[in-house]
Formats: C-alpha cells, sequence, structure tokens
C-alpha cells in the first residue's frame, strides 16, 4: 500500500525590487557638482541596502592636469570619493522610494565620510576606464553607518575596503 506524501513547502526569497538612477537622478540626490560629481549612473540600487555605480573616467578631469601628468591615474582619494557617493545614493533611495517619500530636498540628508578602513587599491585607473562600483551597506551605529565598498574596471578589481559614514548632517 502507497502512502502519500504531503507536498513540502519550499521557501521562496523574493528578490528586492531594484532601482536605477541617471546622472540627472544623482544631481537630485546629491549635494555635489562638477567636478566634483564623481558617478555617472546608479543601478541595481536597492533602497539602504546596496548598489552599484558608473564613474567614466576621462581625461579631461580637472585632477588629471596635475597628478602624474606625464602619466595619468586617478588618484585613489577620488576613486574613493566616487565609491562614498554611490553610497549617499543608496542611503537618499530609501527615502525616495519610501511609500510615503520624505518632504524637501533629499541631498540634503548625505551626511559625510567619517572612516576609511582596510582600503586596498590594486589595479590602476587611467582615462578610458569605467569604473565599475559597488556599495553594501552594513550595520548602523547611532549616527554612523558602515559600508563594504569595491571598485573594478572590467573584471579587474582596482580598489575595496570599508567606510564609515554619518547618516546625516549638522552644522
Amino acid at each position: 500500500m502507497a502512502t502519500a506524501v504531503a507536498p513540502t513547502k519550499v521557501a521562496v526569497k523574493e528578490k528586492p525590487k531594484t532601482f536605477a538612477y541617471s546622472s540627472d537622478d544623482i544631481k537630485r540626490m546629491l549635494p555635489h557638482r562638477w567636478p566634483m560629481l564623481m558617478i555617472d549612473r546608479a543601478y541595481d540600487v536597492v533602497p539602504g541596502v546596496s548598489g552599484r555605480g558608473i564613474k567614466s573616467v576621462s581625461v579631461n578631469e580637472p585632477f588629471f592636469a596635475g597628478h602624474y601628468p606625464d602619466h595619468s591615474i586617478m588618484p585613489g582619494v577620488m576613486i574613493v570619493e566616487a565609491m562614498a557617493q554611490l553610497v549617499a545614493v543608496v542611503y537618499v533611495a530609501e527615502l525616495l522610494e519610501a511609500p510615503a517619500p520624505a518632504e524637501g530636498d533629499p541631498s540634503s540628508s548625505v551626511g559625510y565620510l567619517g572612516s576609511i578602513s582596510s582600503m586596498k587599491f590594486s589595479r590602476l585607473v587611467v582615462p578610458g576606464d569605467q569604473l565599475t562600483l559597488e556599495a553594501k551597506l552594513g550595520q548602523k551605529l547611532g549616527g554612523l553607518r558602515s559600508v563594504s565598498v569595491r571598485a573594478s574596471v572590467g573584471t579587474e578589481l582596482a580598489a575595496a575596503g570599508s567606510l564609515i559614514v554619518t547618516t546625516g548632517r549638522k552644522g
């Protein structure tokens, strides 16, 4: 005699909704402007959780005039700044995409870079490269948030490390 086996329910984890932001969207999200606006596009953004972005590196960037002028390389601090700006987009997206979005200027909620840890640079970034940026927000520590960041060119890792950012501005 055969016994009937009840079908088992398999928990399927729903993929979170992602968003993409153009350069014009990013200008509305961040307080930065040229020449300090460092990201061109953001995509796969899970608000408040993670995201990816693009920084197209052009020989016309003002820092190339004085940073190794005969051998153009993007300064590491500018790579870190681009990653930090992606973090801000992920953070602001949480406010914009909420069921009841916050009123006012979303860029006013962008905080500051508080700490850079274990940052390792493993490839030079030069004009013509396209940096793919990744950010994954970690735990909140009061008014601070830890973040894991990466930057690559194609399949080659250019930089990776951890940041601490403030979750708001004061003063």
